[in-house]
């Protein structure tokens, strides 16, 4: 039942657990639950953390594979055009009368970010 729940505070879970998150030292200090849950929090406090080369590595490797070019994949501006054919409502324009496809950005924004240490 909802009203007695238990929260358990400890050492990020090794897997992808359904209703939890992962809480910084200072938030998981602060927080609290509910009124009439249970509060256990981990006698083995929580771990350092971990060295940044393995994770400066893993950025670097996903840099790379995404400002690499694929090579032997059609671009979408090599493909058929298929303006031309007749079918269609939205077909009444002509091709030169719509607006130019946007140029694109160079290279490839990466969805990694570094953050700064919270320390500093």
């Amino acid at each position: 039942m909802y009203a007695e729940s238990t929260a358990v505070v400890g050492p990020l879970a090794s897997s992808d657990e359904p209703h939890s998150w992962d809480l910084c030292a200072e938030h998981a200090e602060r927080i609290t639950v509910p009124r009439g849950w249970e509060m256990l929090r981990s006698g083995s406090g929580f771990a350092e953390a971990s060295d940044d080369r393995d994770l400066t590595a893993l950025a670097d490797s996903v840099r790379e594979v995404g400002s690499a070019t694929p090579v032997g994949r059609p671009s979408f501006r090599t493909l058929p055009d298929f303006d031309d054919a007749p079918r269609g409502r939205h077909r009444a324009t002509e091709a030169s009368a719509r607006t130019a496809a946007p140029t694109p950005r160079p290279g490839r924004r990466g969805h990694l970010r570094v953050l700064p240490d919270p320390v500093d």
